[in-house]
């Protein structure tokens, strides 16, 4: 008799055992799970050891009435009982391997951005996710992040997993992780700077050694706009002709804005609809306040934009 055991098939092998047992019902066979195995049992009558033989050659101390057999082939089993009769050698059991179930790894890479207006005066963060979605370990999986010619890189932030470096000459970072298990997941922030507006567009790829069943998920685009307006941080309204007003390079192009400044305490000290370019700070004391700009975009769609200036007198 087969005997389950957990993710086991069960089936019936019966024994011939002219000389000192009972006749068996003849031969059988079985299909041995994939990854698994099946528990053979003598069904002898008054039987104390046995031999179990694999392909007609003896298992090695495969003497009891129980054998878990784990590679396929033909089974059988010589009884004996308390005088030493040995039954005739048992009718065979075929097995046959199940069908194989072959692990892989499905490594995907997500990257995305702050979720944020960006000038060419803003740094801003890039996150990358990578994950494995197979059955099996990622190993020696790579990162690539080639960036594009109007980015700055500021830093690269300590990976969750794995290394992380940069390369100037070929302007790509290099993000390598020995493995990951099944469902497991790292993260690497990537904080640069546009130097010119436009669209940033760049393309994050991730490799492990193993076939990946699914190419899809192996690269991940971002796409940033950068507008044209420069946003400055300090401005000294002291009447020397120089840098006396807060002027936003390049607003006269987007008539429809709004400016709200506020104070250390959130109280606003400033609204203006549309603001021209014109506040000195007037009545307000040296220090940092915080802007509010929003400008309503070629597309129709209004960017907000965040930040801190700073009066000198």
């Amino acid at each position: 008799m087969f005997n389950r055991k957990t993710g086991f098939v069960s089936g019936m092998l019966l024994l011939s055992a002219t000389a000192c047992f009972a006749q068996s019902n003849g031969p059988a066979t079985a299909v041995i799970p994939a990854g698994s195995s099946l528990k053979l049992r003598a069904a002898s009558v008054n039987a104390v050891s046995y031999q179990w033989l694999k392909d007609g050659v003896i298992i090695p101390d495969a003497v009891n009435i129980e054998f878990a057999a784990f590679l396929p082939g033909t089974y059988t089993v010589i009884s004996y009982n308390t005088n030493g009769c040995a039954s005739d050698i048992s009718d065979p059991l075929l097995l046959t391997g199940g069908n194989v179930v072959v692990l892989s790894a499905d490594v995907m890479i997500t990257k995305s951005s702050e979720k944020k207006s960006i000038t060419v005066n803003d740094a801003f963060e890039y996150q990358l996710q990578v994950k494995n979605n197979g059955t099996g370990v990622a190993n020696n999986v790579k990162v690539q992040d080639i960036l594009p010619e109007n980015m700055v890189l500021e830093q690269l932030l300590n990976p969750s997993l794995g290394l992380a470096d940069y390369s100037s000459g070929s302007r790509t970072v290099l993000w390598q992780i020995k493995k990951l298990e099944n469902g497991e997941s790292a993260t690497l922030r990537i904080k640069v700077k546009p130097s010119g507006p436009g669209i940033l567009e760049n393309t994050a790829t991730v490799t492990a050694t193993e076939t990946d069943p699914n190419l899809a998920n192996n690269t991940s685009t971002d796409r940033k706009s950068v507008s044209d307006l420069f946003i400055p941080n300090v401005f000294t309204p002291n009447n020397d002709g120089k840098n006396d007003a807060f002027v936003i390079t390049g607003l006269e192009r987007y008539p429809e804005n709004e400016l709200s400044i506020f104070n250390r305490w959130g109280s606003a000290v400033l609204e203006k609809k549309p603001y021209k370019n014109d506040w000195d700070g007037s009545q307000l004391s040296e220090g940092t306040y915080f802007y509010l700009l929003k400008v309503k975009m070629a597309n129709n769609n209004w960017e907000v934009y965040k930040g801190f200036v700073t009066i000198i007198r």
